[in-house]
């Protein structure tokens, strides 16, 4: 999700925070028929906003508001349905990726000391779920998704923070973690994985999809009603930043400069030309057909034809 890329933009001076509509960029042919694209008819991507050093884990509420991250400059922002950007939280712990459960909490990959945190919309309380495993600290928890019955799954990869005041690396390996309804961490059984980045998963819980990142390659997972994943396929050839997942089923991957998407068999259905490169990716907006794009300084959307699903 966030790499080395941030070292480069820790380089960058700092530039003003605008909203704007900027000359929106043409989405690209597909690959499939126009007729099977989930992106809207003639549908354009548009700058929504700019000036921050590096955006990441967009998460929407249940009215569509998208919440999204600065990690450099240690804030969560919020983009709300009538196109006002605010700033929610800062400072955020270093937040990186964000996911909302069903009760309207904010989950929130805390980087800055490599935990996990539940955050109060409301008041703005934080509750540190995760601080370590088996004692000691995790890599830096990265990317998130919440299940409807409040448990979760987020990714552990190792990227050194030139902030971190923390020793060498703790874990024997860069993992995929579950937190139990009540609160237990457990390490998943994902099998060989690299480095573990994206994830998601649909709507009933019981597929969970990992971005391995350091291999260039996305698994499928069953996940049963504990969290114990089974099953394991390849599901595409690519790793991925961050994703999302339609009511389609469609898996949206962020990479390069561009959105990728594919259809639930694994098969490239299209992909969205971005200006920058991208970092994670979700739906929003009142009908939640609007797709949120961050990459790089920017913060960008597109119309689609399909609808977001719940948990992102």
């Amino acid at each position: 999700m966030f790499r080395t890329r941030f070292l480069i933009a820790l380089a960058l001076p700092a530039l003003p925070l605008v909203a704007h509509s900027a000359d929106p960029l043409p989405v690209p042919n597909t690959v499939r028929a126009e007729s099977e694209s989930p992106v809207a008819p003639g549908a354009k991507v548009e700058k929504l906003a700019s000036g921050f050093k590096f955006t990441e884990g967009p998460a929407p509420d249940a009215d569509g508001n998208v919440y999204f991250t600065d990690q450099p400059n240690d804030k969560i922002l919020k983009w709300s349905t009538d196109g006002k950007l605010t700033t929610f939280m800062e400072p955020c712990g270093r937040s990186n990726g964000l996911s909302f459960d069903k009760n309207g909490t904010l989950w929130a990959c805390a980087d800055e000391k490599n935990e996990l945190w539940k955050i109060d919309v409301k008041t703005k309380e934080k509750t540190v779920v995760v601080k370590d495993y088996n004692g000691k600290l995790l890599n830096g928890p990265n990317d998130i998704w919440v299940r409807d019955d409040g448990s979760a799954f987020f990714s552990d990869p190792f990227y050194k923070r030139p902030y971190w005041k923390r020793g060498p690396i703790e874990q024997d390996k860069q993992a995929v973690y579950f937190v139990s309804v009540d609160g237990k961490l457990s390490r998943a059984d994902a099998g060989d994985i690299k480095q573990p980045n994206g994830i998601i998963g649909t709507p009933d819980g019981k597929t969970l999809y990992v971005a391995d990142i350091g291999a260039g390659k996305t698994y499928q997972y069953d996940v049963d009603k504990d969290g114990a994943l089974k099953n394991r396929k390849l599901f595409c050839s690519q790793g991925s930043d961050g994703m999302t997942i339609d009511d389609a089923g469609n898996v949206y991957f962020t990479l390069g400069k561009a959105v990728t998407i594919y259809d639930k068999s694994g098969k490239k259905v299209t992909a969205i030309d971005v200006p920058e490169g991208t970092t994670n990716v979700c739906f929003g907006g009142k009908d939640m057909k609007t797709l949120f794009i961050t990459a790089g300084t920017g913060f960008y959307s597109i119309p689609m034809k399909v609808k977001g699903v719940a948990r992102q």
